[in-house]
């Protein structure tokens, strides 16, 4: 029987255990990347773990994310980033250099490798043929140390692309067409699952496209996306003057996969996803008109330059509607220096663009945030409320060239209403420049770590108690993402390395109350419905409800990321049995857990005790016998330092 494409590379990686659909996997990690919204709090972990220097065959740490440094904080951070990563051997990306899955994907990505990345849209890379997989900041502070990484071995499903793509219909229409009900996966679909892209349809693919796939496939819930490395792979490395790194990375030709999809490319047409979920999902043509205000395009997932040429074709000689605000932000530094020289730039300035500079910026609410009750139209991953900025904006997602066409009109616009499509030169031989890539020193004794005094220490918890008892301190439901647990944004990002700080604003959104009620009741429970924390992998919102003194998370079913990220906490994830569970339990109730540690050590079910009501309710850790060992240790970080002084 022949072999997928996942399976290879993760066999080819495998440290411990067996890949069976289900069962924990460790495997070993080639390539780490890290960003400054979550990268502090890597780094400082990666210190307390004491290991002199990373032993991954590369480690990035990009700042991307808060390079407005509107504060001492955000200039701080960048400062301990720079010196930590001379220190202890890793490359630095200074704040300019681009987007981290951007610039990972021009000067690092290897087909073939594995890659783990505190970021979740890190799948990027597997748009060149790597297994590259976003996770908290912990488990990749782990891995820089030299340990396997540990994953449930995904179900490998085949997306067979079929036909090609007509005029005006992007890679970002497949994507949202898979996110839509005709496509049938929705956020929740991917979870547990690699997603592997094969069939004819490929061939036309370029890297960007097949990258602007993989990066959204962190919205279908997936533990990673991955594309062969082809010639498609070989062309684009050679532009990139490194095409020593190709290698070719297929599938065997009798290759077995758990589950098929077919998509047929010449039957899509332009789609955009509407407020307040990647899923969902229309076509272009049902919500033309809407009155947009702003339109931003870029980010990690639409700002390559191929993205960039087609919209600065489109604009080249128009003027935007002064009722609009449009914003350019490329994907990296050499992404804009070679559109400059093409004169896009020229012709997006010369049309009333603003151009910002390569950052993820308003993806993140970092600027750019919406006026009240705003429409916005953007090429990002994501359109969860309040995540531009601003709590009653609308957010809608579409393609490069939707939101060109729109930025004509000032209304959503199918870009097929443009007639005759719009056709870019293959960039043959990119412009290189890397010197906003600083390497590690080469001698790392010399190198003094700078800490700002917004730098504080890690909190930890101490090995989970026997009895948990305390209140339910808020009732959630579906699909809550992590920037409804621990927002985004300019006020609260500048607190990531500062968790004391940072956890005065957990759901700030949902529930201002949230804070004081935590602080009021001692800690407590949180009850959520299906897909918990889903979205961004920052594990600081884990962190925060941990420090508030939150004792566990009970949950219909968690989104993967979050779900590691609380364990790695010590926080225990509890999965409700049966519908009716959920039911049964009110903001306010007094829970009791009795027993936890033998349960934990014999993987027992448990039984929580709704005091208030008067019911008992049965919940499952589902926790590996590895995961229940770093639960009894109060969290990852002491489980790992504990087992280097053994």
């Amino acid at each position: 029987m022949g072999k997928n494409l996942a399976q290879k590379i993760l066999q080819a990686h495998l440290v411990s255990g067996e890949l069976k659909t289900g069962s924990e996997i460790g495997i070993s990690i080639d390539q780490t990347l890290t960003q400054d919204a979550t990268g502090t709090m890597v780094y400082l972990q990666f210190e307390s773990i004491g290991i002199p220097r990373v032993k991954t065959k590369l480690s990035v740490s990009y700042v991307d994310h808060n390079t407005l440094q509107t504060s001492l904080e955000n200039s701080d951070d960048h400062l301990y980033l720079q010196t930590v990563a001379a220190r202890y051997g890793i490359y630095y990306s200074r704040p300019g250099n681009g987007i981290c899955h951007q610039v990972h994907l021009e000067r690092f990505a290897i087909p073939g490798q594995t890659l783990l990345g505190s970021d979740s849209h890190t799948p990027t890379c597997g748009g060149l043929g790597m297994i590259a997989i976003g996770a908290g900041g912990l488990d990749v502070a782990v891995a820089m140390s030299g340990s396997p990484f540990f994953l449930a071995t995904p179900r490998i499903v085949l997306v067979k692309l079929l036909g090609h793509l007509r005029p005006w219909v992007s890679a970002k229409d497949v994507i949202l067409h898979l996110l839509s009900a005709s496509g049938g996966l929705t956020v929740k679909g991917g979870v547990g699952k690699i997603f592997e892209y094969g069939g004819p349809g490929i061939r036309r693919l370029s890297i960007p496209e097949r990258s602007t796939i993989t990066n959204m496939g962190a919205e279908l819930g997936a533990t990673t996306s991955i594309f062969p490395s082809d010639e498609v792979s070989r062309q684009f490395l050679k532009t990139q003057h490194r095409e020593k790194d190709w290698i070719e990375q297929c599938p065997d030709k009798d290759a077995q996969y758990e589950e098929e999809l077919e998509v047929n490319l010449d039957s899509l047409e332009p789609l955009i996803a509407l407020p307040h979920s990647p899923d969902n999902v229309r076509t272009v043509k049902e919500v033309a008109g809407t009155r947009l205000s702003q339109i931003c395009i870029g980010s990690c997932t639409n700002s390559s330059y191929s993205d960039l040429m087609v919209v600065a074709k489109i604009l080249k000689g128009k003027t935007i509607p002064p009722e609009v605000s449009v914003t350019i932000s490329p994907g990296s530094r050499q992404v804009l220096e070679n559109i400059a020289r093409e004169g896009a730039l020229e012709d997006l300035i010369g049309a009333g663009a603003r151009v910002l500079e390569p950052a993820c910026g308003p993806c993140i609410g970092m600027g750019q945030a919406p006026p009240s009750g705003g429409v916005s139209l953007r090429t990002f991953n994501r359109n969860f409320r309040g995540r531009s900025g601003t709590p009653d904006a609308q957010v809608y997602l579409a393609s490069a060239e939707t939101a060109a066409a729109s930025a004509l009109t000032g209304v959503i616009t199918d870009p097929r209403e443009l007639g005759k499509p719009i056709k870019v030169k293959p960039l043959h031989r990119a412009i290189i420049d890397d010197k906003l890539i600083v390497p590690p020193a080469v001698d790392p004794s010399k190198v003094e770590i700078i800490r700002g005094p917004n730098i504080k220490e890690i909190p930890k918890r101490g090995p989970i108690e026997d009895t948990l008892e305390g209140e339910v301190l808020i009732k959630l439901k579906d699909n809550v993402s992590t920037d409804d647990i621990l927002p985004a944004g300019t006020k609260v990002l500048a607190f990531r390395s500062n968790i004391p700080a940072i956890s005065r604003f957990t759901f700030e959104y949902v529930d201002p109350d949230f804070v004081n009620r935590a602080k009021e009741k001692k800690g407590g429970f949180i009850l959520a419905g299906t897909n918990y924390g889903q979205g961004s992998s920052r594990e600081h919102a884990a962190l925060a409800p941990m420090h508030l003194g939150v004792k566990a998370v009970l949950a219909k079913s968690f989104a993967r990321i979050h779900r590691v990220n609380l364990i790695n906490a010590g926080l225990l994830p509890l999965v409700l049995e049966g519908e009716a569970s959920y039911d049964q339990i009110d903001q306010g109730d007094c829970l009791r857990l009795k027993g936890l540690r033998e349960a934990l050590k014999e993987g027992k079910g448990l039984t929580v005790t709704n005091v208030t009501k008067r019911k008992e309710i049965l919940v499952t850790p589902q926790l590996t016998p590895r995961e229940a060992a770093i639960i009894l240790a109060g969290g990852l970080l002491n489980h790992q330092v504990e087992a280097g002084k053994k």
